[in-house]
């Protein structure tokens, strides 16, 4: 790098580093700070070459303009300024911090105490941490170009899973494409997606993430990726070649197999930490704008997330950095949605959580972003953080209370018929009242948070001993139950209770109104030997152990098998709610005797079995549906049909058969499904 430059005052937007003819444009927003300083390095990151004072403009944005520069310029921020925890101002020219708006960087983050304002604890550290942070590099990405699959939400099944888990142990994967974003794009992968019969792959964090500090003190890892360090920057271990268009290149492929990208994006808190946490980029230009802070008490971060922090959303300027990330992602890098980590936090006001608020309303109102797939993990674990059924139209929210009910039925407790019935039919009683539908509902057994699927019939208790909390982590209300052993078995029946279950359960999800999800890995039986908490897992615990045998599970045959069902029938893309007055479905629920449901039966606390069918007025086509979670075989009379003749399609137990005539015997913990077509 030549050390003559031409510097110039610059532009206010964007902010970032933005390639302006034969220079470099850079924007960044410290409304309190006494002087920023760009710090420009050399091709190795280790040289601090020139150090250049920025220019203040209205609004407290610091621009510069330098020339000649070009692409991949290494550069960093100083911010000057007071240096006053108890005020939460944390302003120290001897900390490098990563631009917010950082599109690319260079090196790795390493955790050491030059990272901290204070080292000791009151003292003002004036230790340079150059050496162990990235250097934010001048990126100039191409927007996406590529056709888009646009799926409706009535034809989207969602495969939520993470980038390195999904394909590192692929043994049909080149190994230098294992565990990258380029390894979901690879032919094998695609080929596996297609045969479950997935729309849209949900990806965990992909944006630029770093493990805590404790957890690397034990020699673990922050594996999943909840813990951002930058909102822009495709997280580096799952590049090949260090270069970002990779991750435009795997949704590019992806989207000419019919394949959406959603990711599931964090937005809630950062990798800060607390007061005490280390100053990285946000706290060190605007910790008081960027964090929501106790009022009386700026010292205090309020943390409803239970990571140390909370971003301030009804910041203007937070608003308008996390707009500006989610636009990239859509515009830049091809994005179809997103899946908001703790969502309650970003429709928060100081009172709690408002409907109204304004990044729900710059949502609905943004002419990019209302148009791609939204979802919300409707909760957070600050006061009122529950809010399931909440978010206006157009959200989708994931459905826990779905969740919970179908693993306490199949688990056989008492008293659940009804609330079963409402959650297969897509909650009405939680999106109704805002004119939402069952499509709204996002519907899952297991995810990554928590037990797999196979985990979920193997284990009653959480065994998370390889996390180092002493099995205090993880959550206790799992609704699981083992089968009759607690973990790994060589009990043939044992294992084919277990098989069955899993196909209960997955059965139930599938033909359920509403958007299905399946947690990675379920197709196959991935245990992670109870661990039911394995954020900090990089390694076999969390990978997916791909074999041959695997590739033709009968899990994965099972899916597709039901799922192809499902897309026979119209009903589970309708988008409202079906009720005795719809006149084009029809919805009837029937006893063992198949004599409809009286209001006694509903009340029968032991009652563990559910028939019910799906009939399309207008196609004839119909669909009947039988769950039996009880221990003992049910005699089950059909409905009876004028015209038809009911036809077994998929049941849980292998080898299926059935009678010709009208009465079935259900057999114990078993799912059944029939069709049927009065104009055949």
């Amino acid at each position: 790098m030549s050390h003559s430059v031409r510097l110039e005052i610059g532009f206010t937007q964007p902010l970032g580093s933005s390639v302006v003819e034969e220079g470099v444009n850079f924007a960044v927003y410290a409304p309190q700070a006494k002087h920023i300083l760009l710090c420009l390095f050399d091709s190795s990151g280790h040289s601090e070459v020139l150090t250049l004072p920025m220019n203040m403009n209205e609004g407290g944005v610091w621009t510069l303009l330098v020339s000649p520069l070009k692409k991949g310029a290494l550069y960093g921020f100083r911010a000057d300024g007071e240096y006053a925890p108890d005020k939460g101002v944390f302003f120290n020219k001897h900390k490098l911090l990563l631009d917010p708006y950082a599109q690319d960087f260079y090196g790795e983050f390493t955790w050491s105490e030059r990272h901290y304002g204070q080292m000791p604890v009151g003292t003002l550290s004036e230790v340079n941490n150059a050496i162990d942070m990235p250097k934010s590099r001048v990126g100039e990405v191409k927007p996406y170009s590529g056709k888009r699959p646009n799926h409706s939400w009535g034809k989207t099944v969602i495969y939520e899973c993470h980038v390195k888990g999904a394909t590192c142990r692929h043994p049909d994967i080149p190994k230098p494409l294992q565990g990258k974003f380029l390894g979901l794009s690879h032919p094998r992968f695609i080929e596996h997606l297609r045969t479950l019969g997935i729309t849209c792959l949900e990806l965990l964090p992909v944006q630029a993430f770093i493990s805590e500090q404790f957890l690397t003190a034990k020699g673990l890892q922050n594996y999943w990726g909840y813990n951002t360090l930058n909102f822009f920057t495709p997280h580096k271990d799952y590049l090949v070649k260090d270069d970002v268009s990779e991750f435009q290149d795997m949704v590019a492929t992806l989207h000419k197999a019919d394949i959406e990208v959603i990711l599931d994006v964090v937005y809630n808190h950062t990798a800060e930490a607390g007061t005490d946490g280390p100053l990285l980029s946000l706290r060190g230009l605007d910790n008081l704008g960027y964090y929501r802070t106790v009022a009386e008490k700026p010292s205090h971060y309020i943390n409803d997330t239970g990571c140390g922090n909370t971003l301030n959303i009804d910041s203007p300027r937070t608003l308008q950095l996390v707009l500006d990330s989610l636009r990239y992602w859509v515009e830049i890098m091809g994005v179809d949605g997103f899946r908001f980590d703790l969502a309650t936090i970003l429709g928060r006001n100081p009172n709690g959580f408002n409907q109204a608020h304004s990044f729900l309303q710059a949502i609905n109102q943004d002419p990019v972003l209302n148009k791609v797939k939204l979802i919300a993990e409707p909760w957070d674990i600050g006061p009122g953080g529950y809010q399931l059924g909440a978010f206006p139209a157009p959200w989708r929210e994931w459905n826990d209370q779905y969740r919970d009910t179908v693993r306490r039925f199949w688990k056989q407790e008492p008293g659940l018929i009804g609330e079963l019935a409402k959650r297969l039919h897509g909650s009405f009683d939680l999106f109704e009242h805002n004119l939402r539908g069952p499509l709204n509902s996002i519907n899952f057994i297991t995810s990554h948070d928590g037990f797999t699927l196979a985990d979920l019939v193997s284990y009653e208790q959480k065994h998370n001993e390889a996390n180092g909390e002493q099995n205090r982590d993880g959550h206790s209300a799992n609704y699981s139950f083992n089968c009759g052993v607690e973990g790994f078995t060589n009990d043939a029946k044992v294992s084919s209770l277990r098989l069955q279950q899993q196909k209960n359960m997955l059965l139930t999800l599938l033909l359920s109104k509403g958007v299905p999800m399946l947690a990675s890995g379920s197709e196959m039986a991935h245990s992670q030997g109870g661990n039911n908490n394995a954020y900090c897992q990089n390694n076999r615990t969390s990978w997916l152990a791909w074999k041959d045998s695997q590739l033709s599970h009968p899990l994965t045959r099972f899916i597709d098998d039901v799922l192809r069902l499902r897309k026979q029938f119209s009903v589970f893309k309708h988008r409202f709610f079906v009720h005795d007055d719809d006149t084009r479905y029809d919805v009837a629920w029937f006893t063992e005797e198949g004599n409809a449901m009286q209001q006694d039966d509903w009340h029968e606390a032991e009652r563990q079995f559910l028939m019910y069918s799906l009939t399309d007025k207008h196609t004839h086509q119909a669909l009947l549906i039988i769950l039996n979670a009880g221990s003992e075989a049910v005699s089950c009379q059909l409905p009876h049909l004028e015209k038809a003749k009911w036809q077994l399609a998929v049941s849980s137990i292998h080898p299926i058969s059935a009678n010709e005539d009208m009465e079935q015997q259900i057999a114990a913990m078993s799912s059944w499904v029939f069709t049927a077509n009065s104009e055949d």
